[in-house]
């Protein structure tokens, strides 16, 4: 498996009675008290102090994430004794990838690692019982990942990586004791690859120019058919989920001939499908599996996760974890008999807890907090709330408030941005949020037409709006905060990263009377660039990139993309910015930063550029986190008058370099 003519305004603050206004409005007017004390950024960005526990095949142990040293390694803990946890990697330089596999010996674990950010995460197994580490794939330029693993070969795993050609992945089946690689099938025309629990490649996909997914099926000759079409417009809401043990039935996602993906079966002899779950209001996501590979539970996220039983065991599953605690549940792994299974309960003010289902006592039993450091935080309340776009969409967006202060009124504002853009935000703790909460921010994320789990009529909204109306989004989020009294509209800051840097510099250039300040972080500034740099595993979708973005490849597409690239708008950019760039992306290159960095400066608009050497598409190491969000911090202060903690140590051990700008920033050097 693989893995119009009314006033904007005027329309937001009318639409937003319906259903939300009272219960914000509400909190905004509330008594107000004394500030909040200021909770160090280290507590919000350090790395957790445990990650994806999961129980070993033979129900004896738990593996997890957890720091050693300030790094993450894994850890091993004995189930009925987690205080006896031990690592058993001893990795020194940079975390561990949070993905890893418990391989079905229940003596070895699966993990990746890739260096300075440069996304080739290579393969290796770890033996608990002498910390024995042997790679699986190589160890230079190779990006891979887990394709398959089965109780019936419990000595291996397939594994795909494109040692042979960058563009494409091989299929190989490798013994995770000893290292031994096998090449299964050289794959040089597929996007992605099907197997089953037999380690049989059952299924390969094609995209076509236009964007269409075309599935294969391949026969027991090794020869190929059409299996299935899913246009363009499904991609995102279509997937293979699993083979059953029977080799003849398939589980899949599907949103053809409906607007929400649900999940279904399929009988590969008669190809006669079967409904197995829905949900009215948003996608199935995810679905959970017995030891035949069936499907037990599947999952929605419309605001929040909703489960729906598919086998009735699932039923006192969902009824155990609710009589456990609150938070929305998801589960993380098995033991083979099924008998034992852990989950995490995800909450918004305090931290989230990692459990053990007992499915033998019916019971449940907390092992672990992700943060520990949290217990004594004053944590805020996350909100669901729906603003209404000019055009009609329901926006599903997320709303964290500081603590009251005395005085009330309108507060300073900081609209967070999802990258992607196709992703999506969720409910439950984010640091960003709680951040600047902490500071006395009102905190709004949005999740803008193009965000993924609300049907595929959702993301087709976003077809060429990159800078269109999916930037009309943002600002109807901004003005419905307005609009509900809590946003003062002349302390508003936008903060995004990647895509959702793109979207801060498009608001620097396209709508800067809306924002004080702007923090973009490895965001986009030319589309034609960008296109023309995108990583080579990119390759095979790239007819999905040039239908829904622009296509390159054409002089009105070349125009298209130029027009929707901020560094051709510069006219109108005024407002302060500060821009942060792992040097080692190879997603979003730093030439995308370097060039909008240069064009702004010679127009004399006020910018801070700051730079780590050793990141790439997101800042792994915490000393480099906590450096970012001392800038980031004392940048807000003096846009939107929020509170600061002085920037201290925080650069400790970071790779943090001010490349330009540092003097308009206080407490930096430049």
């Amino acid at each position: 498996m693989p893995t119009a003519p009314i006033d904007r305004r005027d329309f937001l603050r009318h639409g937003a009675l319906i259903g939300t206004a009272v219960p914000i409005a509400g909190l905004v007017l509330q008594a107000r008290a004394e500030p909040a004390a200021l909770v160090a950024r280290r507590v919000f960005f350090d790395n957790p102090d445990c990650t994806n526990v999961r129980v070993s095949p033979d129900g004896q142990n738990a593996a997890y994430i957890a720091p050693l040293n300030g790094v993450n390694n894994l850890w091993v803990a004995p189930l009925n004794d987690p205080a006896a946890a031990r690592p058993v990697t001893r990795v020194t330089d940079r975390n561990i990838g949070s993905y890893y596999r418990w391989a079905y010996t229940s003596r070895h674990l699966v993990f990746f690692r890739e260096r300075d950010g440069d996304e080739n995460w290579r393969a290796a197994s770890v033996n608990i019982t002498n910390g024995a580490v042997v790679p699986l794939t190589p160890e230079q330029g190779v990006k891979s990942f887990l394709q398959e693993i089965d109780r019936k070969f419990p000595d291996e795993m397939l594994i795909r990586h494109n040692a042979r050609d960058k563009s494409r992945f091989d299929l190989f089946r490798i013994n995770i004791v000893t290292g031994a690689s096998e090449l299964k099938f050289e794959n040089t025309e597929y996007a992605d690859l099907f197997t089953d629990s037999d380690f049989q490649l059952r299924m390969a996909t094609r995209l076509a120019p236009d964007g269409t997914a075309e599935i294969f099926e391949r026969k027991p000759d090794g020869t190929w058919t059409p299996f299935i079409q899913v246009p363009i417009g499904d991609i995102d809401t279509f997937r293979l989920i699993d083979m059953g043990a029977d080799g003849n039935t398939l589980y899949f996602l599907d949103s053809r001939e409906r607007d929400r993906a649900a999940l279904f079966s399929m009988d590969m002899t008669t190809r006669e499908t079967r409904l197995l779950a829905a949900d009215d209001e948003a996608d199935i996501v995810e679905a959970t599996l017995d030891e035949q590979r069936r499907p037990v539970a599947a999952r929605a996220n419309r605001d929040r996760s909703r489960w729906y039983a598919v086998n009735p065991i699932a039923k006192q599953d969902l009824a155990d974890l609710a009589r456990h605690g609150s938070g929305d549940v998801y589960f993380l792994s098995d033991s083979a008999d099924r008998r034992k299974a852990s989950v995490f309960f995800e909450r918004d003010s305090e931290s989230g807890e990692f459990a053990l289902l007992d499915r033998e006592r019916r019971e449940v039993r907390k092992m672990l907090v992700q943060r520990k450091a949290l217990a004594d935080v004053p944590l805020r309340k996350m909100q669901p709330v729906i603003i209404p776009s000019r055009d009609g969409l329901r926006l599903n967006g997320y709303l964290t408030l500081p603590a009251p202060e005395a005085g009330g009124g309108r507060m300073p504002l900081v609209l967070v941005i999802h990258g992607g853009p196709y992703l999506r935000d969720v409910w439950g703790f984010n640091s960003t949020h709680q951040w600047l909460a902490n500071r006395g921010y009102a905190v709004l994320s949005v999740n803008y037409r193009g965000s993924t789990g609300f049907g595929k009529a959702f993301i087709k909204a976003a077809d060429r709006e990159w800078g269109g109306r999916m930037h009309d989004d943002l600002i109807d989020a901004v003005d419905w905060a307005v609009a509900q009294g809590i946003a003062d509209p002349k302390r508003v800051g936008f903060f995004g990263a990647s895509y959702g840097g793109y979207s801060a510099l498009m608001a620097a250039t396209k709508t800067p009377e809306v924002f004080a300040c702007i923090v973009d972080v490895f965001g986009i500034s030319n589309l034609i660039t960008f296109m023309a740099t995108i990583p080579p595993y990119w390759g095979p979708w790239f007819s999905i990139w040039k239908n829904r973005l622009g296509d390159p490849a054409t002089e009105a597409g070349r125009a298209f993309l130029a027009e929707r690239s901020p560094i051709n708008h510069l006219d109108r950019a005024t407002k302060p910015i500060l821009i942060a760039q792992g040097m080692r992306d190879v997603r979003v290159v730093a030439a995308e930063s370097e060039q909008m960095v240069a064009a702004l400066k010679q127009r004399g608009v006020p910018v801070t550029y700051i730079t780590f050497p050793d990141e790439g598409h997101g800042f792994v190491r915490p000393e480099n986190r906590l450096a970012f969000y001392g800038v980031t911090e004392a940048f807000l202060a003096k846009h939107l008058g929020g509170r600061s903690q002085p920037i201290g140590n925080d650069f400790a051990g970071s790779s943090l370099k001010v490349e330009t700008g540092g003097e308009l920033v206080p407490g930096i050097s430049g």
